[in-house]
């Protein structure tokens, strides 16, 4: 039974070598409250897509990264960060979303508008 404690309260080394501390911006910079109208802070905890970037990414600790989420989440409410990024250019090889391919118009799964409901 101890051994099995020991395994369990042992951290594994880093396997790529050594890892620099991640340190929290907010916590560094003795920040209380993250503004959501400071646009260009907020710029960097979302990702080209628009999506908003996790702890592991940002290194941000859980207190800011919660109140970074909510601030962006205000901020795309007023209109001052976009919900998705901007119309880029998909990639040419890949189809229409609203091209069915060979599909048809899936009529292909039989007649099932067609039962009888007694």
């Amino acid at each position: 039974m101890a051994k099995q404690d020991q395994q369990r309260s042992r951290k594994r080394p880093p396997l790529g070598g050594q890892q620099r501390k991640r340190n929290c911006f907010f916590c560094r910079d003795k920040v209380d409250e993250v503004d959501w109208k400071n646009v260009n802070q907020l710029r960097r905890y979302i990702s080209e897509k628009g999506k908003i970037r996790s702890r592991r990414i940002t290194g941000a600790c859980r207190r800011h990264q919660n109140q970074v989420s909510v601030a962006v989440k205000r901020a795309r409410e007023m209109a001052l960060l976009p919900y998705v990024a901007e119309g880029r250019e998909e990639r040419s090889d890949r189809r229409d979303r609203g091209d069915r391919g060979d599909r048809g118009d899936r009529g292909d799964r039989g007649d099932r508008g067609d039962r009888d409901r007694g």
